[in-house]
């Protein structure tokens, strides 16, 4: 199968007619071709881990029932022997799967040609039942199994390996042509370098990389408008913004190592987005062992930052976000009914307050919270902090507050899949110190949000929760968010959430 055709081709004309129509409000403001692009690339794709770790559980699966479905047909239920079909039935589908692993045949290119791969699927199906065949004889068992079946399942699962093959490769190259399954690459730096390393990406036969653009602050004598056929789309400051708007899966810095400068004034702005950073090392000439490298094809990457919480973890972290906050809702519902009824009862107005907050990737989500404050003074924009003893929070609301029942609610939030249970606490989009907003005041303060946030975090069971009122307290938040993320783990998330009600009852911070 021919590799797709990148969507983005562009004439110099054509770049050219669209900066004529550039906004100019100012230096981060993306031009309308690159707006037009990062439009196009909003919705997410599929993971080819994802897509790969699918394929190798129902493989098991598929090989399992067929086992399964021949021993019922032809040995029938028998008490005394289902304890040794079924560690037969589940430890050779099991020995198969892990073999073709190490062969390699989960791999894209493999699943894209089946043709390639249907040798070593027979070894390797057929390698497996000996071994079981020779542990039956070892252990004295064999005479339990019935050779037909044996025979049966062989024959079955190999045919059940081949069409299963076939389907996943119809699968596999339908979803690279329509875009559902890629990763998405820009290209920072221009020049020669960025165009041998989009030639040399483009080479790889079946790889997922789909080459959005590049960036680059060079000018257009040393950096050309357009490289191989892609648009620069701005500066690196642009980047920024663009990949905002477009989920990019990973950014390639096509600089030599010598640029030492260079490449850590990038990396600078770019490691707070929710992204992997790749440095090419196919044209610098110091080299590293193999294992020092990660591949596009056979071009050659240094790991710079990978994108935190991502692929299965990603998936472990949504499963125990769903569980925990059902429990939760279980759990709490008298609570949240009788705070429902409480503050009905002490101040007019709705149950409930809607809050702006920055969400992942500083996209602006709407947080629930039970109304702590009069309506008519409410500030959905958080400009002005709640303090000790402020005159706007009502009786209960002083109540709720201090104990965090106001942040209930957001257990919907994160059934609903725009909030976690642990992760940084999500600030308000115009929340401020000293009117300053946050990013005014940490260096880096947007890397927090490279995951989902939180209805509760590291930092606030480490007592920076409440009330920012001063630099030193934002800067903390910051400091233990970023940990959280680095170190994450189901653990670490378990551990947090069972500190957090301790920890609020010897907190005196929230008002």
């Amino acid at each position: 199968m021919a590799k797709r055709k990148p969507d983005h081709r562009f004439t110099l004309d054509a770049v050219r007619a669209f900066r004529d129509e550039q906004d100019t409000n100012g230096p981060d403001q993306i031009s309308p071709l690159a707006r037009q692009i990062a439009t196009q690339y909003r919705n997410d794709t599929m993971s080819p881990v994802m897509v790969i770790g699918v394929v190798r559980v129902l493989e098991f699966v598929l090989l399992a029932l067929t086992g399964v479905g021949l021993w019922f047909a032809y040995v029938g239920w028998h008490p005394e022997l289902v304890l040794h079909y079924a560690v037969l039935i589940i430890a050779c589908p099991a020995v198969t799967v892990v073999l073709l692993e190490i062969a390699g045949n989960y791999q894209l290119p493999r699943l894209q040609q089946p043709l390639h791969s249907i040798g070593t699927c027979f070894l390797v199906w057929a390698g497996a039942l000996a071994v079981m065949a020779a542990a039956g004889f070892f252990l004295k068992v064999s005479i339990e199994f019935s050779r037909v079946w044996a025979a049966s399942w062989f024959v079955g699962g190999m045919a059940v390996m081949l069409v299963y093959r076939f389907v996943v490769s119809r699968l596999v190259r339908r979803w690279a042509r329509n875009g559902r399954m890629e990763r998405r690459a820009v290209i920072i730096g221009g020049g020669q370098a960025a165009e041998n390393l989009i030639r040399q990406i483009e080479r790889q036969p079946y790889n997922d990389i789909r080459i959005c653009g590049f960036f680059d602050d060079r000018d257009d004598t040393r950096s050309p408008p357009v490289i191989a056929g892609y648009p620069k789309l701005g500066s690196v400051s642009q980047l920024v913004e663009f990949a905002r708007i477009a989920h990019i899966d990973m950014l390639v810095v096509a600089l030599p190592l010598t640029a030492e400068k260079r490449v850590l004034q990038l990396l600078k702005k770019l490691w707070v987005l929710p992204v992997d950073i790749r440095l090419s090392a196919h044209s610098n000439q110091l080299r590293f062992r193999p294992r020092s490298y990660s591949y596009i094809g056979t071009v050659p990457m240094l790991d710079i930052f990978d994108k935190p919480i991502n692929d299965w973890d990603s998936v472990a972290k949504r499963a125990f976000d769903i569980v925990f906050s059902l429990l939760g809702i279980i759990l709490f519902s008298p609570v949240m009914l009788a705070t429902a009824i409480a503050i009905k009862l002490d101040s007019s107005g709705p149950i409930l307050f809607r809050q702006k907050r920055h969400g992942f990737n500083n996209e602006v989500i709407e947080v629930y919270k039970f109304r702590s404050m009069y309506v008519d003074q409410c500030d959905p924009t958080a400009k002005q902090a709640v303090t000790k003893n402020d005159p706007r929070v009502t009786r209960v609301g002083r109540f709720i507050r201090k104990t965090s029942i106001d942040e209930l609610p957001q257990f919907f939030n994160v059934l609903a899949g725009s909030l976690s249970l642990v992760g940084p606490r999500p600030h308000a989009v115009a929340g401020q110190t000293r009117n300053l907003l946050y990013h005014e005041v940490v260096d880096g303060y947007f890397a927090r949000h490279r995951v989902k946030p939180g209805v509760t975090g590291w930092a606030q069971i480490n007592g920076w929760r409440g009330e920012i009122d001063n630099d030193e307290k934002i800067r903390m938040r910051t400091e233990y968010d970023l940990y959280y993320i680095e170190n994450w783990s189901l653990w670490f998330d378990l551990k947090i959430l069972f500190l957090t009600p301790i920890r609020l009852f010897t907190s005196g911070n929230a008002y």
